[in-house]
């Protein structure tokens, strides 16, 4: 299956397949603890929690952004206390648009793990459509996870300042997943710096679903993204790293082959007094 979202009713069909793993991701920014008391009061049955400060990010230190791709072996490790393993076929889910299940599936294909999914729409949804839910937490069987990275997937900061200052000569496009607001410098609440890295052009992570948070089709993203040429690289970033995962799912969705995150998107970028900062639009 080439798609990387499936419905609620697809997983309601395979929730005890063997094999398969689900994932709450369910996280509150705001509120890092939220998430996990939300998974704790109830969940789709069998699902196991990952946490994103604790298991899907790094430790935060001088650069490498607010959310640092953790390191292979480390993600590994929280992966298979999971019970997680190569074999496992993954569904994330959160109730926050996909925005950190998204962060877990693009994780997982770091780690050269392809059979990973997003939930479409989310929790919320699971739950409206009547599906079971509980509050009981399953017994979890540790598992061996032998990870399989794929460096070419992440862009470090040189890359980014080269691309940024060549421009279209250096055959990538950097795409900004923030809001346009935070794009165009007017309104930053989370970092110290507003503004994007020069030449970046702004695909809000948002504009891929519709009203209800489902993704929207294949036909509507490759208009929403039919400014971009499918044969160049493109890069991903946001704040942190985080909410451009939904954009890189879709772009994959509709067959981009050469999509690379930027891990430590506009935090790690700022985090360099030296890197210049553009506002307004592109």
């Amino acid at each position: 299956m080439n798609d990387p979202i499936v419905t609620p009713r697809w997983l309601l069909a395979r929730m005890y397949e063997p094999g398969l793993v689900i994932a709450d991701c369910r996280f509150n920014l705001a509120d890092p603890e939220e998430g996990r008391g939300a998974y704790l009061r109830d969940h789709i049955p069998g699902a196991v929690y990952l946490h994103l400060d604790e298991d899907l990010s790094a430790p935060v230190r001088e650069h490498g952004g607010r959310h640092p791709v953790p390191d292979p072996g480390l993600l590994a490790a929280s992966l298979g206390r999971a019970g997680i393993s190569r074999s496992s076929l993954v569904v994330a889910y959160d109730d926050q648009g996909g925005l950190y299940a998204s962060r877990l599936w693009w994780l997982l294909q770091y780690l050269g793990h392809e059979r990973a999914y997003v939930m479409d729409q989310g929790y919320s949804a699971w739950k409206a459509a009547g599906f079971p839910v509980t509050d009981h937490r399953p017994v979890t069987i540790p598992a061996s996870y032998e990870p399989a990275p794929r460096p070419e997937l992440l862009a470090e900061i040189g890359e980014i300042r080269t691309i940024s200052a060549e421009g279209a000569a250096s055959g990538a496009i950097l795409i900004d997943s923030r809001a346009n607001d935070r794009y165009r410098g007017e309104n930053e609440t989370m970092d110290k710096k507003a503004g994007h890295i020069p030449g970046a052009v702004n695909y809000f992570w948002k504009d891929t679903q519709h009203a209800d948070g489902s993704y929207k089709s294949a036909e509507e993203l490759n208009e929403h993204f039919s400014g971009l040429d499918k044969d160049r690289e493109v890069i991903v970033y946001c704040g942190s790293g985080v909410s451009a995962c939904p954009n890189a799912l879709a772009l994959k969705r509709i067959g981009f082959k050469k999509v690379r995150l930027y891990g430590g998107s506009w935090s790690d970028w700022i985090s360099y007094e030296e890197n210049p900062v553009a506002t307004g639009e592109a």
